[in-house]
Parts: C-alpha cells; sequence; structure tokens
C-alpha cells in the first residue's frame, strides 16, 4: 500500500510541474531552460550536481522555494546541499527564478527531484528474542506463530531460514515465516526447544546482502493424554504410546486378629502419580471390588488402608484399588492388592547359637567352623512355629560387610578383604510376618587370602599337569584291556555256542542215534571269531548232522562223554530199587592216577602213563561193573539184539582230552577201546 501510494504522489507532481512549465514555457524558452524532472540514487555526496540549466547571456539563477535547504544553486546547476533518503523522501521540488538583468525579465521554473531506492537497511525483527508454548502431540502441519522482519527498503523481498532445519518444526514457505509442527511432541522426551529465525534481503547471501536474526524459545506445554501410573512401574513404549506397568501390591493380616494403624504393603504403600507429569493432577483412591465384607479402609487422598475388623477367613484376600485424576475423572486406573491370611505366629527366629566363629582362606571359599576347620560353618535359625523348624519365609541379610554371602545356610567369602577377624551379624527375617532374629558373627581371614585353601596358583598348575599325566595312563590301560576283551570274544563265544550245542545233543525226540557220530563242521576252524554259520546254527539245533563213523559207543557211553566231569558221577536215579542214601554212600568219586578196582569207585588218570606218544593227557573209562548195572537198570541184558552185542559190557569206552580242550571245552574224543592203536579209526566231534 505504502509503495502505491509513492508512486500516486510522484505522478501528481509530474503533473503539477507540466503545466507550470506550459504556462510559462514561452517565456522561459526566452531567457532560461531544465529538464522538467531528474532522478538521484540516495544516500548521494555533497555537492553532487542534480540539474543543469539552459540560460541566456546575463540571466542569473536563485532558488525560490528550497525545502529544508536541501539544494543549492551554482552559477547554472543545481547541486546537492544534503545527503539524500528515499527513506525520508521520495521526491523533491524546487523551485527557481531566472532573473534577465538587462531587460528585467524574471521567469520561474520548476523541477521535480525523484530520490531512487537503494538496498542500504538491513531487515529488522521486532524482538531479539520471543517465547512460543506449544502443547504436545499437535498433528503436523499445524501452524503456530508468524514472525515477520521489516526492511526500510520498502521494495525489499525477505528469505527466511529456521533452524534447526531437521526437527519439532518448520516454516511454511521461504518467504513466510510462519512456525508449523513438522513432528508430534512428546512432553517427556522434550521440554524445550531453542530456534534461530534468519530473515536475509536477497535469495543468496551477497556482499551487499543484509541479515536479521531472532531467537524463539519454544516451551513444550503437557497435554492430559495419560492416565494415573501406579508406583513403582516398569515403563514400556508400544508405538509413540507410554505404558507404566505396575506388579501390585502385597500384604499380610493374622487370622483372628485386627491389625492396628496403616497396613504395611510390599513393595510401599499405594501411590499413584498423573501420567502426565506436566499436568501433576491430584489422585483420589477407591476400592473397585473384593472388600465386599467390609474388612478394610481405603484413604481417599493418601492410599493407606486400614482394616476395620479381624480377618475370619483363611486364604488371600484380593482387592482392587481404583486411582483416578480428581479433575478429570476419565484418566483412571488400577491395581491389585493381594492381603494374605496367615496363622498366628508364636514364636519368632531363633539361631542355634549365641555367636558363630568361622575361618575363611580366600575369595571364593567357604568359610569353616573355627573350633573344627575340618567343618563348614553352618548358619540356621529355626522357627518351632514349624515342623523341624524349618520355615521357608525366612530370609538372611549379612549385616557389616558385603565381602560375605550366606548360600543355603553356608557362609562364603565374596570379596577380597584385608586378613584379620571380621565382626560381623547375620539377620534372620521371617518375611510373611517381619518378625527376625539377630547373631553375632566373627570370621578370621588368612594372611593366604588370595590363595584357594592355602595354595598359590603355581600349586594349583602342578597339580593340574600331574592329574592330566595319570588320566592319560589311565585312559591307555583302559584301551589295552579293551583290546584283550574284545580279542578273547570270540574264544568265549565258541565256548557258549559248544555247551549248548553239548546239552542240545540228547534232547531230540528220537534219543540218540545208534552208530552215528555227530560233529560240528563249523568249528573245525579255530581263527574263525566271527558270526554263527549256518553249519554252526545245524549243530546247535541238533539237524542236518552227517554221519562220520561206525563203532560209535552205546548211547550211556555217549552221555557219559558228553556231561562235564562232576556229572560222570552216578545219578541216584540209575540204580534201580536201591535207596538214594545207600547209593550215595556208596559211590564216591576219586580223582587219581592210580587203578582202582574196588567197586563204586571210578578212576580218572592221565593217559601219559599209559601212552607217553599220546597227545591226549585225561582218558575216562568206565568199568565194566558200572556197565553192568545200567543195563540191569534198563532191561537191556536180556534183549540186545546183534548191534547191541557188538557194544558188550566188556568194552570200555575212552574219552580223551587235550590240554587246550580242558580250557575250552572243544575237541573232544569217543575211542572204542578195541581200537586203541595208530591205525584204528577215531570218532571225533569237534565242539
Amino acid at each position: 500500500m505504502e509503495r502505491i501510494c509513492c508512486k500516486v504522489a510522484v505522478r501528481i507532481w509530474q503533473i503539477f510541474s507540466l503545466i507550470l512549465l506550459l504556462q510559462t514555457s514561452t517565456q522561459a524558452q526566452q531567457i532560461c531552460s531544465s529538464p522538467a524532472s531528474v532522478a538521484i540514487p540516495e544516500n548521494n555526496t555533497i555537492g553532487d550536481v542534480i540539474l543543469t540549466i539552459q540560460t541566456s547571456e546575463g540571466v542569473t539563477l536563485s532558488l525560490k522555494e528550497n525545502p529544508n535547504n536541501l539544494f543549492m544553486i551554482s552559477r547554472n546547476q543545481l547541486k546537492a546541499n544534503a545527503t539524500l533518503d528515499y527513506e525520508t523522501a521520495k521526491t523533491h521540488v524546487v523551485e527557481i527564478t531566472c532573473n534577465q538583468m538587462s531587460t528585467g525579465t524574471l521567469l520561474n521554473i520548476v523541477a521535480v527531484i525523484v530520490v531512487t531506492n537503494i538496498n542500504d537497511n538491513p531487515p529488522v525483527f521486532s524482538r531479539s528474542q520471543y517465547h512460543l508454548n506449544v502443547l504436545e502431540m499437535l498433528p503436523v502441519d499445524t501452524p503456530l506463530e508468524t514472525y515477520k522482519a521489516i526492511d526500510l527498503d520498502a521494495d525489499t523481498i525477505l528469505y527466511y531460514t529456521l533452524l534447526p532445519e531437521q526437527g519439532w518444526f518448520k516454516l511454511k514457505t521461504p518467504n513466510i515465516p510462519t512456525i508449523l509442527v513438522q513432528k508430534p511432541i512428546d512432553y517427556d522426551t522434550i521440554k524445550n526447544v531453542k530456534l534461530t529465525l534468519f530473515a536475509r534481503d536477497t535469495p543468496t547471501p551477497t556482499p551487499t546482502s543484509f541479515t536479521a536474526t531472532t531467537t524463539i524459545l519454544v516451551t513444550i506445554m503437557d497435554a492430559d493424554n495419560r492416565p494415573p501410573w501406579f508406583q513403582p512401574c516398569t515403563l514400556y513404549t508400544n508405538g509413540g504410546a507410554k505404558i507404566c506397568q505396575g506388579a501390585g501390591y502385597t500384604g499380610s493380616v493374622v487370622l483372628t486378629e485386627q491389625t492396628v494403624g496403616v497396613l504395611p504393603l510390599e513393595p510401599g504403600p499405594i501411590y499413584a502419580i498423573d501420567g502426565d507429569s506436566g499436568i501433576n493432577e491430584r489422585i483420589t483412591y477407591s476400592f473397585l471390588r473384593g472388600n465386599e465384607a467390609g474388612l478394610f479402609d481405603i484413604n481417599a487422598n493418601t492410599g493407606n488402608i486400614t482394616m476395620r475388623k479381624p480377618a475370619d477367613i483363611s486364604g488371600p484376600i484380593n482387592l482392587t484399588v481404583l486411582a483416578s485424576q480428581m479433575m478429570n475423572s476419565f484418566q483412571f486406573a488400577t491395581t491389585m492388592v493381594t492381603i494374605k491370611v496367615l496363622p498366628k505366629s508364636l514364636h519368632p527366629p531363633q539361631f542355634e547359637r549365641k555367636q558363630y566363629d568361622g575361618f575363611v582362606s580366600g575369595v571364593g571359599i567357604m568359610v569353616l567352623d573355627l573350633n573344627n576347620k575340618t567343618q563348614p560353618l553352618w548358619i540356621k535359625a529355626k522357627d518351632e512355629d514349624f515342623a523341624e523348624g524349618e520355615n521357608p519365609a525366612i530370609r538372611y541379610n549379612i549385616l557389616g560387610s558385603s565381602a560375605f554371602s550366606l548360600i543355603g545356610g553356608y557362609l562364603f567369602m565374596t570379596q577380597d578383604t584385608s586378613p584379620g577377624m571380621v565382626s560381623l551379624q547375620v539377620e534372620a527375617v521371617d518375611t510373611s510376618n517381619k518378625e527376625s532374629a539377630k547373631v553375632d558373627l566373627a570370621v578370621e581371614v588368612s594372611s593366604e587370602g588370595g590363595r584357594l585353601g592355602g595354595y598359590g596358583a603355581e600349586d594349583m598348575a602342578a597339580l593340574g599337569a600331574t592329574l592330566g599325566v595319570l588320566l592319560f595312563i589311565a585312559l591307555v590301560v583302559i584301551g589295552l584291556l579293551v583290546y584283550c576283551i574284545q580279542k578273547g570274544k570270540a574264544d568265549w563265544q565258541k565256548i557258549t555256542e559248544a555247551s549248548t550245542f553239548q546239552s542240545s545233543l540228547g534232547q531230540g525226540s528220537g534219543g540218540w542215534k545208534e552208530g552215528v557220530q555227530y560233529t560240528n563242521e563249523g568249528f573245525h576252524n579255530d581263527e574263525d571269531s566271527g558270526s554263527m554259520s549256518s553249519g554252526e546254527l545245524k549243530t546247535k539245533l541238533g539237524i542236518g548232522l552227517a554221519p562220520r563213523a561206525v563203532g560209535v559207543p552205546n548211547e550211556g557211553a555217549i552221555l557219559r562223554s558228553t556231561a562235564p566231569l562232576h556229572m560222570l558221577l552216578p545219578d541216584d536215579t540209575s540204580l534201580a530199587g536201591s535207596d538214594k542214601a545207600e547209593s550215595e554212600k556208596e559211590v564216591k568219586p576219586i580223582l587219581t592216577k592210580e587203578r582202582r578196582v574196588d567197586e563204586g569207585y571210578k578212576s580218572v588218570w592221565f593217559k601219559e602213563d599209559i601212552d607217553p606218544e599220546a597227545k591226549e593227557e585225561v582218558v575216562i573209562i568206565q568199568d565194566n561193573g558200572q556197565r553192568d548195572r545200567e543195563d540191569e537198570e534198563e532191561g537191556l541184558s536180556s534183549g540186545r539184539d546183534e548191534e547191541d552185542d557188538d557194544n558188550s559190557p566188556g568194552k570200555t569206552q575212552n574219552i580223551f582230552f587235550a590240554d587246550s580242550d580242558m580250557d575250552s571245552g572243544l575237541g573232544v574224543q569217543i575211542r572204542d577201546p578195541s581200537a586203541d592203536s595208530e591205525d584204528d579209526e577215531m570218532s571225533t566231534a569237534d565242539l
């Protein structure tokens, strides 16, 4: 608007000047003339020529109108008598009188001096510092305030910059200094912001640019957007929201007794604060549920709980407490208060000793009983309200030093302590009813505090090396034992399978077959230590066995040859019609190298006495008398056929054992005594 007014004034003066010039143009042209208007930049120098007037001979010039004495006439020139300022006056009208003395002619001419503007003024803010209050959580792009600078150079456009540029606020445009919200502001995150606003009269900085600066101090105001928070609580962040979660409160009362005064609670008394700490509105408390029986009262201002009457029910009582803002009841929160109802305690905790004395030699070592350094120091308090005095609610505290810890009744030194006697106290607290007991504790710290049990690091390293060598030797020995066991495993397997085969020979449905000798071909290779072959399996089952030789001993001899030595004695059932006790008296086994012919005896001797060239060393001979008795039992003496005659009682069956076979049970040979020569054919059953 100001710019428009200035232009209109200039136009009016120009029109007025033209009218005056037209009126006097005829005369003026006779003696003097000048331009109707002239422009001059502001901030000129005094004496600068503004206008030159054309005059006739003998004409003198003078100033008729010279406002504020800004101009002067020097001969035929109009000069500046002062520094012109565009911001003070934008145009000046000067009237000049031309006087021709010879003719007495006077002529007045008018000149309009137009002052042009130059950039000679910096922008200016009205204040060097502004204060702005902003409510938290305002939406993005919310306009706040506009801060404009003034430039006396009226035609100048100003350009604004806000620092910091990447922050909570921004400008609407570079030419409109309106502050906008750039992102939501959390009062708990930031409470004050300092902004710097710059105004410059050129788009980019130049040597002729002018800049103005101001500071904006922003104070973040807390909005009422959070409910009360029970204390203490754990703070969580869910997106942009903050949640303070409390763990609740616990307390205890005695059954059928009324607690006087404020009910003590853990972790402390009921207390809630306004979640909007900047507002901090007052909180009021009440029971929401759980107090239907009217056992408790709650103070609306403090939250303290008191008892109105004794509790007559056992078990915990769960109370729900409501905390709400006094001025804004729509902001509220709840918490749980658990009251335990306990039986009456008749006995407080009590330590087993009046004083404990201990000894310790280093950090991390269990404290030993000073009276018996081979036993750990045992510190325990009993409660006679419990069976065997074990109260699980008792907790222990070490008073007087933080260098010791009581774990499971045993005391440990957990921090390095100067050698000498340390005086402490142990406190036992029954957490259910707060009853407690204390006892004195004296611990003698040995000067070997840095050694483990009196041994240094070098000692322990030497011990570790020794144990490592012993462990290596033990592993080597175990490896050798395992190797030996694996090597002999095949022989034991053969022994087991041979015993099984030996016992299965007499268990077939058809009994023993006369004239046939059974052999196990699978055991011919002594070096085979692998699994059982098909031949071995057939041998154990007694099927598929091929006959090898004739002249096999009779059934009784075969049974005796396959039985162990201790089973070769006559069984009490082999003597028909005789009493068992009498048989035990008559049959007496004797192991000797001498031949015995007495009735009722069996003789076992080494064959080397008979045949020194023989490889077998043990011979068992069945005497004729024994065979006769067996024949009589079986009733075969009168009904033998021709085959039985060939195996007459007069023939003795010999069973031989080699040295290796005595240990393994293998290689049993059954020989007919009539063919006891080198050319005789031998039946062999390899087991």
